[in-house]
């Protein structure tokens, strides 16, 4: 039931959840295969594949994977697991798309899916003798339909591919720099929750990119990287008793920090993060780190607990239809019980609750990101959209409660947008980030006011 109801939030609660992970396995860079480009057929043996999970042979589909995926992989999980993205996104219709890659010694085919309400990434890894070495199902990431904001002028900047970190588990980011001599004030962005690419890609919506282009149209530098859990997944579940948030988001943070300061053209005086939803809230955490940040720029950041808000997302969203069915009370029921053990740390060695381990909800457990943020003498900036059910106006009064009132602290909420600060009416659900939109022009404005105003 566990992995049925984690499967159920990851494909509905696209933006704050933990990445999504059917199965992995570790790799080294010492002992990663020689690929090759990946080729036709191999593109067709995944989409072949596919169509092994949509005709229901999950007996068969297990055959093609690795020993290290068959061992946590079972023809029933898989099952359990197939079935449970069903009930989310409909029923499947048709493939639309295949394209691959090459990624830490492995190929990657990505089958894009059309289901009755959203489009899937089934992204199946492969090793070199062709066997099946990772599995994700995960929001389509062509971002299909996506168009630049037309308050973003490429003419007005640069961008550079950059890597963050050093040695080889380094993240590829990129600096988009404003045209001139500069020195530039800067911005470091920090994702939401899950395997977020440096757009922070969402159906047809590239927020980060918005970010990035809007501001260095105004004489912002951004620097935006992939993330960890994209770039080396298979790190997170080998190692999932002991990786923290310091390791997913918070280390790779400070190296950006870092690599800003080190570039010509920045100027080091006035280097901020801007968090988006779980980096909103941890961006306190980085600046207590990092003593070289200017100011943290907080956009749908939690103060709440976030096995809290996992819980208030799904009874929304099973609500959205109004009517709670006796499936998704169970399910509900489910989750409460997972939230339970997070609670109450009662999580085994190896186990995987809502798809992280004892070590992470510990330390998200003790961190407290509103006390954080009151023993900071730093500038802040903290935007909420009046649409967000994923960070609410809940959480936005938690900053306004504790921190309105401070000279150097700006609080603003803007009605009709969501989570992704793309404006929308009625009642906001997952369907609208398949609908192209930009970060709205408002919020791209007041943070280059702001950022302006530290000089």
């Amino acid at each position: 039931m566990q992995t049925k109801i984690y499967r159920l939030l990851m494909m509905a609660l696209i933006i704050i959840m933990l990445p999504l992970y059917a199965c992995t396995k570790e790799t080294s860079p010492t002992t990663s295969p020689t690929t090759t480009t990946p080729s036709v057929s191999l593109q067709e043996k995944a989409k072949a594949w596919v169509n092994l999970l949509v005709e229901g042979k999950f007996d068969v589909a297990v055959t093609s994977f690795d020993k290290a995926v068959a061992a946590q992989m079972s023809a029933g999980r898989l099952k359990e697991t197939w079935d449970a993205l069903l009930d989310q996104v409909g029923g499947f219709k048709d493939i639309v798309n295949i394209r691959t890659d090459t990624q830490s010694g492995y190929n990657r085919v990505f089958v894009t899916c059309n289901f009755e309400k959203a489009a899937i990434d089934v992204l199946v890894v492969y090793d070199a003798e062709e066997k099946i070495a990772g599995l994700f199902f995960q929001p389509a990431s062509a971002s299909a339909g996506y168009e630049a904001p037309g308050y973003a002028d490429p003419s007005r900047f640069t961008e550079t591919g950059v890597a963050v970190g050093t040695g080889q588990k380094s993240l590829p980011g990129t600096l988009t720099m404003p045209k001139g001599a500069g020195p530039f004030p800067a911005v470091v962005l920090v994702h939401g929750s899950g395997g977020n690419n440096r757009n922070e890609a969402v159906g047809a919506s590239r927020p980060f990119q918005d970010l990035a282009w809007g501001l260095a149209s105004r004489d912002i530098a951004v620097l935006r990287y992939d993330k960890r859990t994209m770039v080396y997944p298979q790190d997170f579940a080998a190692d999932i008793d002991n990786f923290t948030v310091q390791d997913e988001v918070i280390n790779d943070a400070i190296a950006a920090i870092a690599l800003l300061s080190s570039t010509k053209g920045i100027d080091t005086g006035r280097i901020f993060v801007l968090g988006h939803s779980l980096g909103g809230m941890l961006a306190p955490r980085i600046a207590s780190q990092d003593s070289r940040l200017a100011g943290i720029i907080i956009l749908a950041g939690p103060t709440r607990k976030l096995e809290d808000l996992i819980l208030e997302q799904y009874n929304y969203l099973a609500s959205l239809d109004g009517v709670t069915d006796e499936n998704e009370a169970a399910q509900i029921k489910a989750v409460e019980e997972l939230v339970r053990k997070i609670k109450e740390s009662d999580i085994g060695t190896g186990e995987s609750v809502l798809g992280a381990g004892r070590a992470y909800w510990e330390d998200l457990e003790k961190y407290d990101q509103v006390a954080t943020a009151k023993n900071l003498d730093l500038p802040m900036l903290i935007l909420q959209g009046e649409r967000d059910y994923q960070v609410t106006m809940v959480d936005f009064q938690g900053w306004s409660d504790a921190l309105q009132g401070r000279d150097n602290v700006t609080l603003k909420s803007y009605a009709g947008l969501n989570h992704l600060f793309i404006f929308g009416s009625g009642l906001a659900s997952p369907a609208e980030y398949e609908k192209p939109g930009n970060v709205a022009l408002d919020v791209i404005e007041d943070i280059v006011s702001w950022i302006n105003n530290r000089s």
